[in-house]
């Protein structure tokens, strides 16, 4: 799915801002038929922004159901005679849209886009109400999964994610408007042969024109100049001497994609950025452009105080702008697909991604642990089930399509922590790995094992190109005795250094209260979370097949409000929630970039 972009046939127009909105948590305006006129008993809503904090007090915060927002919003004059479309990057976590009454869209899962094509429904220069019902309920079929609880107090929401489930309209909300013949898809897929860079690209066109039009293909580099070209739907395009896009240095080719008429004349245009580069793992190494990359950063979250999980540009360049101080050159999109807006600066930034679906919280053994004693079985017809994997699947399809043209995106995380320790879990993932490879073979895949999943253990590890672990060898096992951590987490690395694959740590922290000291290091003060991340260290050095480091978590995020698990949300960031440096921010710049602060 191609985003909305401006070019010299399409026009785009957010309709971002304030919305009526109003909590709905017995589904009173579904039966009553709320979208049939304007929203009454409605109070005001930013969009982009989780609704859950905007508000003092517990209404909000602890919603389970829908909630409707509405706007009204003028097509331009100009749009006549053009195809119109209206799209959401993203509602969480499942959606229905109404246009001035009529249903045009429906969407499962919270973080990829939908739009629908509503040309025949509206008119250029006159107005239209558009309603969204927005859904923040998770059961055991949706990704991530859950289960809501009725109560005498209520209906409750139990999830089995250490992260605040917020919800609402996180992204940006568009119309736009292309040719009735238009530019559909584009997939570009790249690699280096030699000094030259090989552009393969593939464009999909509709309408009713389309059989009739020419394809034409410009590649231009940075400075505008044309450097490769080409007519036809697909084909590939040799780049002599190619500025390759590489880790910390973002170089974007752009091509320029044009339907063309017998006259020559562009019927539909579109950009698509390009990042010449090729990503292979060979061995124990993961290599892009053919060198070896250790990765060196953070998983992360979208979260910020009151705008939730609310797409924020001022906090997408702060944080990058960390990280770029700290020497950080990757990170992985914790636990979901992030805003589009993240990776197109990651892009520019020459940033590496990890992308990761929604699928977190399939693993009953470690809920059982950590959000409190339950008897469910992860996999099951009732729990996890077919229903369940369908879902998993439609996830990555969404994901792939949408993501599958950045170049900073060198990795597909399937799942984070799911059990994989059974026959049931193999049968499960199994093909969603032939899935993601079938949709995407230029990529590595693999998924984010637990510690309840030990080496000997895990049956879904052989099924990823790379090892990718999360570890709290000195704060969940070995609490405060780091001597003893050292010594089991280089025993256990060890053995998965047997298995012939590149392993990234993918979280490995303690949490850390800023401003607590000690004189000897103890767990929640600074001085223990650096001691924990030396620690640390020094196991990744000692075992070679490592190439990677991310750190749980870059900041201080919430939690589920109802727990006394956490205080006040998780606190093993290196910065707190609103980004002031622990100790540790200062430890890992010196790592990063062997400097002193």
């Amino acid at each position: 799915m191609l985003r909305p972009q401006d070019t010299a046939t399409r026009e785009r127009k957010t309709l971002d801002g304030l919305w009526d909105f109003r909590l709905d948590a017995v589904s009173e305006g579904r039966t009553a038929g709320w979208q049939q006129g304007p929203l009454t008993g409605a109070s005001r809503m930013p969009v982009p922004a989780s609704y859950n904090d905007i508000v003092p007090g517990a209404q909000g915060r602890d919603h389970v159901g829908d909630a409707w927002y509405q706007t009204v919003a003028r097509v331009p004059r100009g749009w006549a005679d053009q195809r119109v479309v209206l799209r959401f990057d993203s509602a969480t976590h499942a959606a229905t849209v109404w246009l001035d009454g009529q249903r045009v869209m429906q969407h499962e899962g919270g973080y990829t886009p939908f739009e629908a094509d509503i040309t025949q429904l509206v008119t250029p220069g006159a107005e239209i109400r558009v309603t969204a019902l927005v859904n923040n309920e998770l059961t055991f079929q949706t990704i991530p999964p859950g289960i809501v609880h009725d109560t005498p107090h209520g209906r409750r929401q139990q999830y089995f994610h250490d992260f605040y489930n917020f919800s609402g309209l996180h992204r940006s909300v568009w119309l736009y408007a292309t040719p009735t013949t238009y530019v559909d898809d584009v997939t570009v897929v790249t690699g280096v042969d030699g000094t030259a860079g090989v552009v393969r690209y593939d464009v999909v066109a509709a309408g009713p024109a389309a059989s009739d039009l020419t394809v034409r293909v410009t590649l231009r580099d940075a400075d505008g100049a044309p450097v490769a070209q080409a007519d036809g739907a697909s084909g590939t395009l040799t780049v002599p001497d190619a500025h390759l896009w590489a880790p910390g240095d973002g170089y974007l080719h752009d091509l320029h994609v044009a339907l063309v008429d017998a006259a020559g004349e562009a019927v539909d245009e579109y950009h698509q950025s390009v990042g010449i580069r090729s990503v292979e793992v060979r061995g124990t190494q993961f290599l892009i452009n053919g060198e070896p990359f250790y990765f060196r950063g953070f998983g992360k979250h979208e979260d910020t105080p009151v705008r939730g999980k609310g797409h924020d540009d001022v906090f997408l360049v702060h944080d990058f702008a960390l990280m770029d101080w700290m020497g950080a050159n990757s990170f992985r999109t914790s636990h979901y697909p992030y805003a589009d807006e993240v990776y197109d600066y990651a892009d520019r930034a020459g940033i590496v991604v990890i992308d990761e679906v929604a699928a977190v919280g399939q693993n009953m053994g470690l809920a059982g642990g950590i959000f409190g004693g339950q008897n469910y079985t992860t996999f099951s017809p009732e729990t996890v089930n077919d229903d369940s994997q369908a879902a998993h699947a439609q996830a990555i399809r969404e994901l792939v399509a949408r993501d599958k043209n950045h170049p900073s995106v060198v990795l597909w995380s399937i799942a984070n922590e799911p059990e994989s320790d059974t026959d049931a879990a193999r049968a499960y993932f199994e093909p969603l790995f032939a899935l993601t490879r079938e949709l995407d073979p230029s990529r590595p895949v693999g998924f984010v094992n637990v510690m309840l999943a030990t080496h000997g253990k895990c049956q879904v590890s052989e099924l990823g190109d790379v090892l990718m672990l999360n570890r709290y060898y000195g704060w969940y096992v070995n609490t405060g005795d780091l001597a003893a951590a050292e010594d089991a987490w280089r025993t256990e690395l060890e053995q998965w250094a047997g298995d012939g694959k590149p392993i990234i740590i993918t979280e490995y922290g303690a949490d850390t209260v800023a401003g607590l000291h000690s004189l000897t290091p103890e767990p929640w003060s600074e001085e223990y979370q650096e001691a924990y991340l030396d620690m640390n260290h020094r196991v990744f050095d000692s075992v070679d097949a490592v190439v990677g480091e991310h750190v749980w978590n870059f900041a201080d995020f919430r939690t589920a409000s109802a727990s006394v698990f956490r205080v006040d949300g998780n606190k093993k960031g290196v910065f707190t929630r609103d980004r002031r440096p622990k100790a540790a921010a200062h430890l890992l710049r010196r790592r990063w970039t062997r400097t002193a602060d």
